[in-house]
């Protein structure tokens, strides 16, 4: 029998990795030192968006294939543990702000070079949904490949569906022999990373097929249990890791965007601290002077979207000793 493959960390990196070992016949075991989705993996917003495709490069590829291969992926994890993470591929609308006109077209442009012909992207003058936030030429840039999923649903999916296939998930557990080290951002402080502070807040609003909104700087997520949700900030110089005023004028924000939310109560308000590589792409592959260990971690603010096709990497190069990591993406040494 093939030897049981340690996995450190029980949010969403470190359970997708084990979910891939698994369903391809490895013997897992997850060790979390909390519980399943303790830090920025049980936060609430849970958008599945590309980066813009200008400029093009191996995290923007890593990242689409990440998103086209998303639907299938959670459906084989939601089959296998008989828990729905909440995805949805239900969209995103974009105000078009004056003078971006031209860049717009450009970013259509490149949109049609990179994604698959199904992933369209274009300007419309009627966007669809009940979240809808002003634009100031009248205009919204509109696209069919963003999605959206529950984190604290996805967790439980893949933690469930690791389960199925015989693997083990220990909270209030540690190790410290060879693993996959996928433990958050105080795992990047060898590397140089850290954390950022984010808060999110659900709102009771039941719009469940809507397009998401980004506007602002911010996500309005709808989500298929009645919630919708509104996040994130990002602060650097955390000195209190609580929610706090900043949560408020994020939903203050939201709701003067998306007047539909206006009087939609907050039902969760949450703070945590997202890992953040110094390149803000994820880290993947060999820690480098510790033989049998492994990194999966980073991916700040595109965590949750990437950890498919990372999961898929790393269990390539374990697995197959197939090396498809990025460079950008690799572990210093």
């Amino acid at each position: 029998m093939a030897s049981e493959i340690t996995v450190a960390g029980a949010g969403i990196y470190g359970l997708a990795c084990a979910w891939e070992l698994a369903r391809r016949g490895r013997p897992v075991r997850v060790v979390e030192i909390a519980r399943i989705g303790a830090g920025a993996s049980g936060g609430t917003v849970g958008a599945l968006a590309p980066h813009a495709p200008e400029n093009w490069n191996d995290k923007k590829q890593v990242q689409l294939d990440a998103l086209t291969g998303a639907e299938a992926w959670w459906a084989e994890v939601a089959r296998t543990g008989g828990v729905d993470p909440g995805y949805a591929r239900t969209g995103r609308n974009q105000p078009v702000l004056p003078g971006t006109e031209a860049r717009m077209a450009e970013r259509i442009a490149a949109a049609r070079r990179h994604w698959p012909a199904w992933a369209t992207m274009q300007i419309t003058d009627a966007p669809q949904g009940p979240l809808v936030p002003p634009s100031g030429t009248g205009l919204w840039l509109v696209d069919r490949l963003t999605a959206r999923i529950s984190p604290r649903r996805a967790g439980t999916a893949l933690a469930a569906a690791i389960r199925a296939r015989g693997g083990i998930i220990e909270e209030g557990a540690s190790t410290k022999g060879p693993a996959i080290w996928a433990t958050g951002w105080t795992g990047l402080a060898p590397f140089g990373g850290g954390g950022v502070k984010g808060q999110s807040a659900l709102l009771a609003f039941a719009a469940p097929e809507a397009p998401q909104v980004f506007a602002e700087g911010l996500h309005i997520v709808p989500h298929a249990d009645g919630t919708v949700a509104v996040g994130s900030t990002s602060e650097r110089d955390v000195t209190e890791l609580g929610t706090d005023a900043q949560l408020q004028a994020l939903i203050d924000k939201a709701r003067a965007l998306c007047p539909a939310l206006a009087d939609a109560p907050v039902v969760d308000r949450w703070a945590g601290i997202r890992p953040r590589a110094l390149s803000r792409a994820p880290l993947l592959g060999p820690w480098p002077g510790r033989p049998g260990h492994y990194v999966a971690n980073g991916g700040f603010k595109i965590g949750i979207a990437m950890a498919p096709a990372c999961a898929a990497m790393l269990a390539d190069l374990i697995l197959d000793a197939r090396d498809r990591i990025p460079e950008g993406f690799r572990v210093p040494g």
